[in-house]
């Protein structure tokens, strides 16, 4: 048995024993991954930025992280980005840089050569108008290049593939295609001989049953969901039953692969934030460094108190305004809700992944 797997069994057995009941900082409940995507961290270092830990100090982004307790990180990895940011050499050193820090690699596959999410799923530059089966073969291939040089501990094949993947030939009205091409990413994956668990990773837990239904004859091994109170309901119980009914309807691990909130509403660079006004979050938890605490500890809570809940993982920690105050219109969007505040100074949102 994968180690991953027996890690989320004892989290289930601790948790019929009563372990978690308590989500203040210091007594939270066990989660098998503790994990962040970060994958901008090696532009961020590239560009000579050095962020604070919560004593004031500058330190590497990965070691406040471990020392926080995180214990993955998850990357990106494009097909042929034009500016290197996210293509395999940059994933490969940064793959190795987690090890080095004692941390998992989760790797998510995009299959495209910039972002990959239910509005777009664009076919890589280098696989347009091919044949359906080369491009099933090139799936394989590359997501079999993609492990053998990044030895990932997770894979995704495909990010929230709610609308399928590598579109038009793989877009959810073409499920067979959707699905076939979904097979050869998990063969490609498998035929390493990896320990590597493979998750098919959805955004938000609305239409999740019936898409993992569609596949369920698909060998992978953890569900991936996305959950951000703008897009997927703001109604904490809403996300607990979703997440319980996947657990008994799948009987597979679960990780919330995707979540984040905001510690303010200001900015530190002139790119417009995605999330910046109050019918975008939660009423009980305010934009605030605290808030943003509360919200994780929250979601950890809802996580481990499912059965064969598994982990979490943050989005967008690391992506602060590194590209300077002045940046438009390629700073960062995300920079309130980050891990680090507009002085790129350690949140208190950090105990959240404490062991």
């Amino acid at each position: 048995m994968h180690i991953l797997r027996i890690l989320a069994l004892a989290c289930t057995a601790a948790l019929a024993s009563g372990c978690g009941k308590d989500n203040a900082a210091n007594q939270l409940p066990p989660l098998a991954i503790r994990g962040v995507d970060a994958s901008f961290i090696p532009d961020i270092q590239a560009k000579g930025v050095t962020p604070f830990n919560d004593q004031g100090q500058r330190e590497n982004m990965l070691a406040t992280l471990k020392k926080a307790g995180v214990n993955a990180i998850r990357v990106r990895v494009w097909h042929s980005p034009a500016d290197g940011v996210s293509g395999l050499p940059e994933v490969k050193a940064f793959a190795d840089d987690i090890r080095s820090h004692g941390m998992k690699v989760w790797l998510t596959v995009h299959y495209a050569d910039s972002w990959a999410d239910p509005g777009k799923q664009p076919t890589p530059a280098a696989w347009a108008g091919l044949p359906f089966e080369t491009l099933k073969d090139s799936v394989y291939q590359y997501t079999r290049q993609l492990m053998i040089a990044l030895r990932p501990d997770i894979i995704q094949i495909g990010n929230e593939i709610n609308g399928g993947l590598l579109w038009p030939q793989g877009r959810y009205d073409q499920p067979a295609q959707m699905k076939a091409l979904l097979q050869q990413g998990i063969l490609g994956a498998r035929s390493t001989a990896s320990n590597a668990q493979i998750m098919l990773h959805y955004a938000g837990y609305e239409g999740a049953p019936e898409f993992l239904n569609s596949l369920r004859d698909l060998d992978y091994d953890l569900i991936g969901i996305s959950y951000y109170p703008n897009w997927h309901g703001r109604n904490l119980d809403d996300l607990d039953r979703g997440l319980r009914r996947l657990a008994t309807d799948f009987g597979k691990p679960i990780i919330l692969a995707e979540t984040s909130y905001p510690f303010t509403f200001e900015w530190g660079d002139q790119t417009n934030n995605v999330i910046g006004t109050p019918a975008q979050i939660l009423d009980e938890y305010p934009p605030t460094p605290q808030g943003q605490l509360d919200f994780l500890l929250r979601i950890r809570q809802i996580v481990a108190n499912v059965p064969g809940g598994m982990g979490m993982c943050y989005w967008g920690a690391e992506w602060i305004a590194y590209k300077g105050p002045n940046a438009t219109p390629d700073g960062s969007t995300w920079e309130n809700q980050a891990l680090w505040n507009l002085g790129h100074r350690a949140l208190p949102a950090m105990k959240a992944f404490a062991e």
